[in-house]
């Protein structure tokens, strides 16, 4: 799981399917390709390398301009940065458990040295669903003041000060995951604020042979971003409490991996029988598709930009006739109703100038079909179509 996936996963807690097969680190993508209906989204080859190009130069100098991007935004009246007043500690270790360790420790250092520090592509971890999940951040700033920030490099520009909202959100979303991951750190190594678990800081401590630190992690991200279509990097705060409190709640709220594997048939599994130059899938589109479908999924339009499978869900939904299909708004608004024909039948079923039925739904959808019957009688030429008459 890395930190788009989480926030898609948070975004969306009740499809059990993507937790279990993100949870069990099943590829996705080439699952979905081998159902018949690939993913449509992702990042082209030029964008990919456009983005590493611009995180480079973001980067480059050990970071000074990155700092200093970010002191200029935060206006605190802190003292800049001078030449070569960044740290930017080592962070090499072996698998993501001693990256993590080896992350912890660097940010205690970082800390209790009071200077400016930044920690390129930091590892840290999270308990999602029962199982342990590897995030790796853009950067991360240690402020003098034992602070820390994350940072989110983006190849999106910026325009005139502001970006795309949509694409600002999803950073926004990912951040939030990443600062959940650094409080769960910071709890760990440091003196807690007001409300934390001193109890796990002191033992920390004890375990270090140190004395506690105060460290806090901020609120505000610092979203990077091209100027105006440029190479030249631009940056600005994003306040992610509000993304951090739901991704919490949403996290909290998950059921455990090992809960929804225990409900699966005997025998459930999704590997593709990968052929021995591990290119094509030799398994049959039937067992597949009876495998993925043993695990109860919560589609919705959403989906299409965050999932690889939601095309290949999208189509059961829409073949089950549900009614989450149109969108999580509409199927707010339908109250019992869970299919397209129970709403149909629940329209059609009597005049809209009945007496109310008391159920809200109801009455709406008959004065709706009501006024779709009006439309079309005032429009003949529509009326004498077949395609037009029928509610679809």
């Amino acid at each position: 799981m890395d930190a788009r996936a989480l926030a898609a996963l948070a975004a969306n807690p009740g499809c059990r399917r993507r937790a279990l097969l993100d949870g069990a680190g099943v590829d996705k993508g080439a699952l979905a390709q081998a159902l018949g209906a690939p993913a449509n989204f992702g990042q082209s080859q030029f964008a990919h390398q456009r983005g590493n190009s611009f995180e480079a130069r973001v980067k480059a100098d050990g970071g000074a301009d990155l700092v200093r991007l970010l002191h200029e935004r935060l206006r605190d009246g802190s003292e800049p940065p001078g030449p070569g007043a960044v740290a930017t500690p080592d962070l090499t270790a072996s698998g993501p458990q001693g990256r993590t360790a080896r992350t912890a420790l660097a940010l205690r250092e970082a800390t209790e040295a009071g200077r400016w520090a930044l920690l390129d592509h930091p590892m840290v971890s999270l308990d999602v669903a029962g199982s342990p999940a590897f995030l790796e951040p853009d950067a991360v700033v240690v402020h003098p003041d034992g602070t820390w920030t994350v940072i989110e490099i983006k190849s999106f520009p910026m325009v005139d000060g502001s970006a795309d909202p949509a694409k600002v959100g999803a950073a926004a979303r990912q951040s939030a995951v990443y600062t959940l991951a650094l409080e769960r750190v910071a709890s760990m190594i440091g003196e807690p604020e007001e409300g934390g678990d001193a109890a796990e800081a002191a033992e920390a401590a004890n375990r270090a042979d140190r004395a506690p630190v105060r460290v806090r992690v901020r609120h505000q991200v610092l979203l990077v971003c091209p100027k105006d279509f440029s190479n030249l990097p631009t940056a600005e705060l994003v306040d992610v409490r509000k993304q951090l409190a739901v991704t919490r709640r949403q996290l909290d709220r998950l059921t455990r991996i090992e809960e929804i594997a225990a409900a699966l048939p005997e025998g459930t599994t999704f590997d593709l029988r990968l052929t021995d130059d591990g290119r094509l899938p030799t398994r049959p589109v039937e067992e597949l598709t009876a495998a993925v479908d043993a695990v109860d999924a919560a589609y919705a339009p959403e989906c299409l930009s965050t999932c690889e499978l939601a095309a290949h869900c999208r189509t059961r939904s829409r073949a089950a006739g549900q009614v989450e299909a149109l969108g999580r708004g509409v199927r707010g608004e339908l109250g019992g109703f869970t299919t397209v024909d129970a709403v149909l039948t629940a329209a059609m079923n009597g005049p809209a100038d009945e007496a109310p039925t008391g159920d809200p739904a109801v009455d709406a959808l008959r004065r709706a079909a009501a006024l779709r019957a009006e439309a079309l009688a005032s429009r003949p030429e529509l009326a004498s179509r077949p395609e037009a008459a029928a509610c679809r």
